[in-house]
């Protein structure tokens, strides 16, 4: 592997971490301002609970690991399931941040909720720099590859027909 790869991956990462904060924090209006369309409300926050918030660092990172330069592929065999894997725990992230301060406070509070999305951010290329060259992750990467689906096809469902609990309860 030549220092070349490594600067290239470092810089597809870092460029990643930009374009999932600059279209997360935009995909929190896609919703309203395409009139409540009901394709943008499966990729969007259509309401204000944690679950619709989570598809803000769950579909761009999904979306920026589905754009690798082959290149990178190549090089770094592991790297598309380390960015799922990361946009996975992201995604987890942030209702358990939410829940954890907010449960210690007793409300919440609009910078912490902010801080969280991009932590959450932080969670997706941190892990997928770490684990770029993981056996164990390419051996993983069929369960990773269903766990992406699974997470897309209740984010789907879920948009419509949320279950009567807290995570998808409004504030």
């Amino acid at each position: 592997m030549k220092d070349s790869d490594i600067k290239y991956v470092k810089i597809y990462l870092v460029a990643g971490f930009l374009f999932t904060a600059v279209l997360g924090t935009l995909s929190h209006f896609f919703y309203e301002w395409s009139g409540r369309n009901p394709l943008i409300a499966l990729f969007s926050p259509v309401n204000e609970s944690t679950w619709e918030h989570m598809k803000l660092v769950f579909f761009p990172a999904f979306l920026w690991a589905l754009v690798m330069p082959a290149g990178i592929q190549k090089s770094f065999s592991s790297l598309r399931p380390a960015l799922l894997l990361g946009g996975l725990l992201g995604t987890l992230g942030i209702p358990v941040l939410f829940y954890t301060y907010s449960g210690i406070l007793g409300h919440n509070v609009t910078f912490a909720d902010i801080s969280i999305f991009f932590i959450g951010i932080a969670i997706v290329f941190f892990t997928a720099w770490k684990l770029k060259n993981s056996g164990r992750v390419h051996a993983c990467r069929n369960l990773i590859y269903v766990l992406t689906l699974l997470f897309t096809f209740m984010f789907f469902t879920f948009t419509f027909l949320p279950p009567q609990i807290g995570l998808f309860a409004e504030p």
